[in-house]
């Protein structure tokens, strides 16, 4: 067996084992890391709708939601999945949505957002974010999200010059890119809202 064969033998068992290893570890890691996750999502709705004692998936959403973004005119961003907000007597509260702009400066920017039935913004969270550090990432910080909450509006949009509306934000200093896409996910999930018999 000459050099060349008895390489390419060896470098094709190599990569069979690292394949079946990373296998069995993506085996062994999958259900925990959904849990994660799902704790983390749960964790957000009681964050951006603490009133809610109980959330229950809303089916379709994710199939209906290109269409209602489309004729809102919002681009860059794909409805995730939303929940219905209950009450501990599972009367409904408002929705939990998730959205992700894919507008980012760092990426895929993934938010919550809580709406409640008369429209107003009960809160917004981030779930996924991977921006600038000292830029972007300020958009984690109660002082940015905060400005979305307790504001009935049909859609928000952002300044450089001081919010003087409760529709306007004040863009995070040295990260427009990041405002900008945080700012079109909530107005996605203000859309799909609306969408759902949402009053507003």
């Amino acid at each position: 067996m000459n050099s060349s064969v008895k390489n390419v033998l060896c470098l094709s068992i190599i990569t069979i084992v690292a394949g079946l290893g990373l296998g069995y570890v993506y085996e062994i890691t999958k259900e925990p890391i959904a849990r994660m996750e799902e704790a983390t999502k749960l964790e957000a709705y009681k964050t951006v709708f603490p009133e809610a004692s109980d959330f229950v998936d809303v089916d379709g959403i994710s199939e209906t939601a290109p269409s209602i973004l489309q004729q809102a005119g919002i681009t860059g961003v794909d409805i995730e999945s939303a929940s219905y907000a209950l009450d501990a007597s599972q009367n409904g509260l408002g929705v939990v949505i998730n959205a992700t702009s894919h507008e980012g400066y760092g990426g895929d920017i993934t938010i919550s957002v809580g709406i409640d039935n008369s429209g107003r913004v009960t809160g917004m969270e981030i779930l996924k974010i991977s921006e600038t550090a000292g830029l972007g990432m300020k958009a984690r910080e109660d002082a940015f999200k905060g400005q979305f909450a307790n504001k009935t509006v049909t859609q928000f949009s952002y300044t450089k010059s001081g919010a003087i509306s409760d529709f306007e934000i004040d863009a995070i200093s040295g990260a427009t890119i990041t405002t900008k896409a945080v700012t079109n996910a909530v107005n996605a999930a203000l859309s799909c809202f609306r969408s759902m018999g949402g009053q507003q």
